[in-house]
């Protein structure tokens, strides 16, 4: 999978911004890329630290650019951008302040076209990465949301998983009358077909059961409507992918009970990119897959950003650095 993605880059070259340019972890992963030559790592730190971190651990960062948020010469430039960006949330102030940190200067450069993409969360939460990716870089035409995929390897055999990691639930969107601007169903559904979009990058054939504790019917309750009806949205907005639901993880992936609980779909017994209806199913269900299953898990991947924006856990090595800069890269 990563030999695919790294002929990928080669034809074409691209930039990756790491927020956290002093951790170790991440000089690590930085001296690997180097060493392959096929993208462009950017380190955002104060320069002497980050070289003098290198040097103590032995990491070869020859050539790489690091950039200081406080001597950056078009700060100024950048600020003014920001501030358009915010529309007047922010004042000029505010926003320069903001552009001291690393997560809102990788951000911007981003943003800018100064770098391709961005993987930052070594020592962020989660919610400070994925805050200025929605503030600036912001959600692609039609997306409602920003969510997550997580891909599971284990040997040839890869699945894709999600929202694992961003929302917690899916709840309508209503305007000040308190009608439905945005259904629940609606959002679940943009999960759906993000996720199946991301499992193709990662040479997946999608096919996306749409998850619950009930198999096309045979209960009610709880989130089942809501995937039912996700599922029929879904099927409306990418008509040429194979999504089915809702349905139960055993009848998802084993023919013999797909087959007799939902007979003729095409999806049920052969699924390969699960849909979960909350936030803890999610979570749960990745890392049971991970730690029983064998499985290896990369992510979260963001989905529905205009630019590759991803969150690394802050318990994370050097090598899953290192294979989170490729997957982020790849998806550009």
């Amino acid at each position: 999978m990563f030999d695919a993605m790294i002929e990928t880059l080669k034809a074409n070259p691209r930039k990756i911004v790491f927020t956290e340019g002093h951790d170790a972890r991440i000089l690590e992963a930085t001296s690997r890329l180097v060493e392959g030559g096929f993208l462009t790592p950017i380190l955002v730190g104060n320069v002497e630290e980050v070289k003098a971190n290198a040097a103590k651990g032995g990491f070869n960062i020859e050539g790489v650019e690091i950039l200081d948020p406080t001597t950056y010469a078009d700060m100024d430039a950048m600020v003014e951008k920001m501030v358009e960006l915010r529309k007047g949330k922010m004042t000029a102030e505010e926003c320069r302040t903001a552009l001291s940190k690393g997560n809102y200067f990788g951000t911007m450069l981003v943003k800018m076209g100064y770098a391709d993409a961005l993987l930052g969360g070594a020592t962020y939460s989660t919610a400070d990465t994925v805050r200025p990716a929605l503030q600036l870089i912001k959600t692609k035409k039609g997306a409602h949301l920003v969510s997550s995929c997580f891909i599971l390897v284990r040997g040839e055999e890869k699945l894709a998983m999600g929202d694992c990691a961003i929302n917690i639930d899916y709840q309508d969107t209503l305007d000040k009358e308190g009608n439905v601007v945005v259904s629940a169903a609606q959002k679940l559904a943009e999960v759906a077909v993000e996720t199946a979009k991301t499992a193709q990058v990662f040479g997946i054939d999608p096919k996306v059961a749409m998850l619950s504790f009930s198999t096309n019917g045979s209960g009610k309750g709880g989130t089942v409507k809501l995937s039912h009806d996700a599922t029929a949205v879904a099927k409306e907005m990418a008509p040429e992918l194979a999504i089915d639901g809702e349905m139960q993880f055993d009848a998802a992936v084993a023919p013999e009970v797909g087959q007799l609980k939902f007979p003729g779909s095409k999806v049920a017994g052969y699924a390969n990119t699960f849909v979960f209806p909350c936030i803890e199913a999610g979570n749960i269900g990745y890392k049971i897959a991970q730690r029983l299953g064998g499985y290896e898990a990369y992510g979260p991947i963001l989905q529905g950003l205009n630019a590759p924006i991803n969150d690394l856990s802050r318990g994370c090595n050097a090598d899953e650095v290192y294979k989170m800069a490729i997957i982020t890269c790849a998806m550009v």
